[in-house]
């Protein structure tokens, strides 16, 4: 496929997208045109592999905010607004992608590693957002993520078995599309460590910055990604 097919594809999906969260109030208007641009950006930099994966989180996302919500509510678990996320939380989920995107853009030498950072960010989002979404709703059990006693359910900083084990089912899906995408099959068990230690993260910081409103919970979701991509590039290194 040549670039302008292949551009002309990027546009009708960042299209379809954006007409799906305004027909399904995912995202605020602005929030709409910021997922836009970010997503051709991403494009620039990581190619169709990049727009695959903010895709796939985007979806996996959805589905883990609307699952079983109306116990959510019940809970009083479910997100402000009915879930509709605000270009603040676009930017928070996806800008660390966007910025190596953009880095692997202008510097073409860096674009594989470019690539794996930002799966190695989208590993730690979707991992988070399966976790708290779908924690909250199948956990039995939930700690705090520092002192390991109970705590209470939806706070920031807890954490449940089940939690934790759907964060890692959701960067094993990123990891694997990424790895079936680029035939680097030992790239796999590297973005799961990422996005791991970025979800982990993202926990110890809501028990204890954000708990004390030092930061907010966009912030904290964006050093989660920024986690996750930083990881999988010092791995890399490594091994």
């Amino acid at each position: 496929m040549t670039d302008l097919p292949r551009l002309l594809l990027v546009l009708l999906l960042l299209a379809a997208g954006m007409v799906y969260s305004w027909r399904r109030n995912k995202l605020t208007p602005v929030a709409i045109w910021t997922g836009g641009l970010l997503g051709l950006l991403i494009y620039s930099g990581c190619g169709l592999l990049g727009v695959g994966l903010l895709a796939l989180f985007f979806g996996l996302g959805s589905v883990a905010s609307s699952w079983k919500v109306v116990e959510k509510r019940r809970l009083g678990l479910a997100e402000a607004n009915k879930g509709q996320r605000t270009a603040g939380q676009v930017l928070a989920n996806a800008g660390v992608a966007a910025l190596v995107a953009g880095w692997g853009w202008q510097f073409p030498a860096n674009a594989s590693v470019a690539q794996l950072m930002l799966a190695g960010s989208f590993a730690a989002a979707t991992a988070d957002t399966l976790s708290s979404e779908l924690g909250n709703v199948y956990g039995r059990r939930y700690f705090n993520i520092l002192t390991w006693r109970p705590d209470v359910r939806g706070e920031n900083g807890v954490v449940s078995v089940a939690g934790t084990a759907l964060g890692l089912l959701g960067s094993a899906v990123v990891a694997g599309v990424y790895c079936l995408s680029t035939g680097l099959g030992s790239a796999f068990w590297l973005l799961l460590v990422a996005g791991t230690a970025g979800n982990l993260a993202d926990s110890v910081l809501g028990a204890t910055l954000e708990r004390r409103h030092y930061i907010t919970n966009n912030i904290v979701n964006f050093c989660n990604t920024l986690v996750g991509a930083v990881v999988a590039a010092g791995l890399a290194q490594v091994f």
